[in-house]
């Protein structure tokens, strides 16, 4: 039987590449069992079967739930059979969504392993645009944001920067530009054409909670500032939704938003921007 000792299980995840997809589709779905919490045993680049002994022992050792993504069909079998033979659930995350294309499509599969991350001109676009985001954080080199498919704009601590680094590794070039109480936002910010400008909000409780801990994360000491008065830090956040408002920038309220869902939302208003092109 699997191990469940107290509130915890071992999952046991296996990829012949970098298990990222693996891992995603791991969390998304244990993330919903929130009084079971898995202990990760992660395996990538298991192409041989002298690495697969080594997670079979593993396996044995600290049985559980097993996921993988390999594309040999031996390694699969072996690893299915020795599961089986330890009484402990193993499941291919891609073979049914691979089984499903295979019947549609009519065509077998090419089974390269890592093939989503072949360098093809998709794989540098996200390059490009890492590159071009981390030149242009927070304001830095705002004379050629023109260039950039997205700016989002908010004042402090509502997540710019992670939710730009999330967009660019999607492949959309992706400024931001901090909104500081006193200082004007520059005006070749205001006349951008090209960019989707949007503005990133969240509740002045939230701006004042994340900002306080950095404070404290960064030893630093202030005394009543506005920088951490909830009713400064509100009319922050007001001025802010006003100039959107003012310009017709799209806003988010990032309050209780995870990045990933900041950004589909920044991503939902880019497609609907591009389908609808501004004259």
């Amino acid at each position: 039987m699997p191990n469940r000792t107290g509130s915890y299980f071992h999952l046991h995840l296996v990829s012949d590449a970098t298990g990222e997809t693996l891992t995603t589709v791991a969390r998304a779905a244990t993330a919903q069992y929130t009084k079971m919490l898995p202990v990760e045993h992660a395996y990538p680049l298991v192409r041989t079967q002298k690495q697969l002994d080594r997670v079979l022992a593993e396996i044995e050792e600290a049985p559980g739930i097993v996921l993988y993504t390999l594309v040999e069909d031996d390694l699969a079998k072996r690893l299915e059979d020795h599961c089986r033979e330890l009484s402990v659930p193993c499941l291919s995350i891609l073979g049914p969504v691979l089984a499903l294309l295979q019947s549609y499509l009519g065509a077998e599969t090419s089974h390269r392993v890592g093939a989503q991350h072949t360098l093809n001109a998709e794989y540098f676009k996200r390059i490009d645009a890492l590159n071009y985001t981390m030149l242009h954080d927070d304001g830095q080199h705002i004379e050629d944001l023109e260039d950039a498919d997205v700016v989002l704009v908010g004042v402090s601590r509502t997540s710019k920067t992670p939710t730009s680094i999330y967009l660019a590794n999607r492949g959309v070039k992706t400024g931001n530009v901090p909104l500081v109480p006193g200082i004007p936002i520059p005006p070749s910010v205001e006349k951008l054409a090209r960019p989707l400008v949007v503005g990133l909000y969240a509740s002045p409780e939230r701006i004042v909670q994340i900002r306080q801990n950095r404070l404290l994360g960064l030893k630093a000491h202030h005394d009543e500032t506005q920088y951490i008065d909830r009713k400064a830090v509100a009319e922050e956040v007001a001025l802010s939704r006003k100039l959107c408002g003012k310009h017709g920038w799209p806003s988010i309220d990032v309050t209780r938003r995870s990045i990933e869902e900041t950004a589909a939302a920044v991503l939902s208003l880019l497609v609907e921007r591009r389908r609808h092109p501004v004259a």
